[in-house]
């Protein structure tokens, strides 16, 4: 019974993932396609986790979901306008993007039948997340423990340059009200 249930996940993970990928190209707004590519990304990175392939997975959404979010605040910071609102095509030379992709799917996909998988020739490392993770990161780990907090550094700059007020443009004792002052945009009691 747990395979069937772990079998369902995984197929209802992996439509999530194919349709939210889809939804990135249907959508007319920037900020609506982020957040379709963040729903895709998860839902590989917890198909990977079914996989028993925890660092990966684990990876796969941190690194994702990040990168969407920083994303998604330069968006906002730098555009101008709301890129939620402001409807715009993610598609561009719509026949050739489909051309392509669909001659990569075929190609992937007869790559998928076509090659011979290896068997297995030795028995599995004791910690397998740490065995992946050293083959995949290597050298590069302390890199990676570097960037990270100066990526958060910079979402955090972000939202303090997008944000159209600070910590001082209180409105005082009472914050159901705001301040007369034509500078705040408020009209005041």
């Amino acid at each position: 019974m747990s395979d069937l249930i772990t079998g369902l996940v995984f197929w209802v993970l992996g439509v999530l993932a194919v349709v939210s990928g889809a939804l990135v190209f249907r959508f007319d707004s920037m900020a609506r396609a982020t957040y379709a590519l963040a729903v895709s990304f998860i839902a590989v990175g917890a198909a990977l986790l079914l996989l028993q392939l925890d660092y990966v997975g684990l990876v796969t959404v941190l690194m994702m979901v990040m990168e969407m979010a920083v994303m998604a605040i330069y968006m906002i910071m730098f555009m101008g306008m709301n890129p939620a609102l402001m409807p715009m095509s993610m598609v561009h030379s719509r026949r050739t993007a489909l051309g392509i992709s669909a001659g990569v799917f075929l190609v992937l996909a007869a790559g998928i039948v076509a090659v011979p998988w290896p068997q297995r020739r030795a028995a599995p490392a004791a910690d397998l997340t740490a065995s992946l993770g050293e083959t995949i990161m290597g050298s590069k780990m302390l890199v990676m423990m570097g960037i990270s907090p100066v990526l958060f550094a910079t979402v955090v700059a972000a939202v303090v340059l997008a944000a159209p007020r600070t910590r001082y443009d209180r409105f005082g004792d009472d914050l159901r009200s705001a301040p007369s002052d034509p500078h705040h945009g408020g009209v005041g009691r």
